[in-house]
Formats: structure tokens, C-alpha cells, sequence
């Protein structure tokens, strides 16, 4: 496999998105999960959706596409675990568990505190490989997480995954993730992503002692966000303890049983799969 450079100027456009539709070609549904900005939990719903998604008997995949601050590996329990390629020259995803692999630039670190310091043009080529050389085999879902903002990484990703169904886009009730959020979605609009739905995390939390919800931000942005543009507000997650910890021990709170947080992200799920086999199959 060849190194990460980024001293070859990349192919065009054409060429890298035909190569990707050739590795994708036995993916059925290819699902970007995006936000405006950082902190609003984005890889904490990429994780679950996919953990959520692999439970139904899915074969899953998801690709950690934020060069800068790959979560994914903490958040499945997978740190520090070298990149595998096989005797093909092809990488390896690991497999987390039956129907759910993993893919990330984590794996190419030898101290997770390493920072990567690269301009675009080796990020998108890092992309490309990932889209291409990764023996992904046959899929119904591939999950792939981007990094917060319009850049870099999300124009790629965009550019180069074939035949896309679209973009989740999550986000907080704060007014300045709502702000973020509304470009996130003027973006997949102008490269030609569906934007399939809108999911708000951190909406509100319980009292521990009293049971009362408390609203930590200003309730209904989402709501008239999803109103504005049209696309559906696909659930709400709340600030849990329970969220909080499983990503903190790397084991996604949706792999549990019989809690209320896991019945809502369930019903986001369901709401996505609806969505995205439907609009496939007209």
C-alpha cells in the first residue's frame, strides 16, 4: 500500500470517483453523518448508528473520515491498534463484531498524541485510499463520519463517494450550532447530498435526584431549522450519564439493553433506514 504522502498530485476527480464506485460497487447505502461544528456529539451518533444498524443484522461499515481528531476507534473500544494490509496490498478494516467494521487515520498513529499535520491535498488522498483500497466486501450500510465544518474532508468525501443517499446532519439546540447547522445543510445542498434529516443531541437532561427534565439551551431551534429547509427532524438525544460514560469506555450505549435512551436512538434508526430504503427502491 502506498504511504500516506501526498507528494503526487491527486488523480481528477472522475478517475478517483470512478476507482471508489469499483470498491463500493457491493455497498448498497452510503450514509454521511456531518455537522457544522464541533461538540455537538457527531461521531457519538456515527458510532451508534452504526452499532445500532449492525444489531439489526446489517453488515455495516464506517469509515473515520476526520484526519485531525478520529474518535471513532475510543468511542468502539479500539484504540491503538496498528493498520493491517493483506497479501493483495489491500487495508484491512477491523471487525468490531459481526456486522460492523472500522476504518481510521487512528490506526496509522504510532502515539494516539500525535497531531496530523497536513494540508488538503494529503487529506483528500488518505480519503481516496480509504474509499478505494479498504476490502470493505459487501455492505448494506457504510457510515462514514466526517469532521465538523465545510472543508476540506467533507468536499472530498462528497466528491468522491459514489452515488451517496445523503447526509445526517446533528446538531445542538444552542443558537451557534443552529447557525453552523444551516450552512452544513446550504452545503450538501450545492454538492448534491439529500440532506435525509436532522438529529439533535444534548436537547435536555434529567434531574438524577427529582426525575424533572431540565432544558439546558433554548428548545425548538431544530425544530424550525428542519421547518426552514424542509427535511425532517429525525429525533432528539438527550444529555445522559449513560451516553456520556459508554463513549468515555468504548462501548456504545445502543449495545445495551432496556434504556430509555437506546429506545429513542432506535426509533432515529428506524427513521433513517425508512428514509434511505425507500427513497433507493423509487
Amino acid at each position: 500500500m502506498p504511504a500516506f504522502t501526498g507528494k503526487e498530485p491527486p488523480p481528477s476527480k472522475e478517475a478517483s470517483a470512478s476507482s471508489a464506485a469499483e470498491n463500493l460497487k457491493n455497498v448498497k447505502h452510503k450514509l454521511i453523518v456531518m455537522s457544522g461544528k464541533g461538540g455537538v456529539g457527531k461521531s457519538t451518533v456515527a458510532v451508534n448508528l452504526a452499532v445500532s444498524l449492525a444489531k439489526k443484522g446489517k453488515a455495516v461499515g464506517i469509515l473515520d473520515a476526520d484526519m485531525h481528531g478520529p474518535s471513532v476507534p475510543k468511542l468502539l473500544g479500539m484504540s491503538n491498534l496498528p493498520l493491517k494490509v493483506n497479501d493483495n496490498e489491500r487495508i484491512e478494516p477491523f471487525v468490531v463484531a459481526p456486522f460492523l467494521k472500522i476504518i481510521s487515520i487512528a490506526f496509522l498513529l504510532r502515539d494516539p498524541d500525535s497531531p496530523v499535520i497536513w494540508r488538503g491535498p494529503i487529506k483528500m488522498g488518505a480519503i481516496k485510499q480509504f474509499l478505494e483500497e479498504v476490502e470493505w466486501g459487501a455492505l448494506d450500510y457504510l457510515i462514514i463520519d466526517l469532521p465538523p465544518g465545510t472543508g476540506d474532508e467533507p468536499l472530498s468525501v462528497a466528491q468522491l463517494v459514489p452515488d451517496p443517499d445523503g447526509a445526517l446532519i446533528v446538531t445542538t439546540p444552542q443558537e451557534v450550532a443552529l447557525i453552523s447547522v444551516r450552512k452544513s445543510i446550504n452545503f450538501a445542498k450545492a454538492v448534491g447530498l439529500r440532506p435525509i434529516g436532522l438529529i439533535e443531541n444534548m436537547t435536555g437532561m434529567k434531574c438524577p435526584h427529582c426525575g424533572e427534565e431540565i432544558k439546558l439551551f433554548n428548545d425548538g431551534g431544530a425544530e424550525g431549522a428542519a421547518n426552514e429547509y424542509g427535511i425532517p427532524l429525525l429525533g432528539k438525544l438527550p444529555l445522559s450519564v449513560s451516553i456520556a460514560s459508554s463513549g468515555d469506555s468504548g462501548s456504545p450505549f445502543v449495545a445495551s439493553e432496556g434504556d430509555e435512551d437506546v429506545a429513542v436512538f432506535d426509533a432515529i434508526t428506524e427513521r433513517i433506514v425508512a428514509s434511505v430504503e425507500h427513497e433507493k427502491e423509487t
